[in-house]
């Protein structure tokens, strides 16, 4: 397991929904990448309401614009590896946000194998 605590780098991608990677959700090849990347963690949270670039609101009340809602895709580790995998969400992250920020960890803790069951 990955030991992170005291400063670390933030980086967070907004992108949308419907966004997509050679046919599969683009947050989903996003977090496998840092999966394999050996990164301490990332999570994916999806928004209810939002606009970007494109000026166009997204909300989950518009029946037709519900398909697409913000995505947000949050990992955090120390600044050396997010740094080193910036290049693979400059291929990745086409349309969209991607930003940096510093950080402190707290706590960095996995469920132990007994409590995971």
């Amino acid at each position: 397991m990955t030991r992170l605590t005291g400063r670390a780098l933030r980086v967070t991608i907004f992108i949308g929904e419907s966004d997509v990677w050679h046919h599969r959700p683009l947050y989903t090849e996003v977090v496998h990448r840092a999966h394999k990347a050996g990164l301490a963690g990332a999570s994916v949270f999806r928004g209810i309401e939002g606009f970007g670039a494109s000026s166009l609101i997204h909300t989950s009340r518009l029946l037709s614009l519900s398909e697409d809602l913000p995505v947000a895709i949050v990992i955090v580790d120390d600044e050396t590896r997010i740094r080193a995998f910036l290049p693979q969400l400059d291929e990745l992250v086409t349309e969209g946000l991607v930003i940096l920020d510093d950080c402190e960890v707290i706590r960095y803790a996995g469920r132990s194998e007994e409590r995971a069951r």
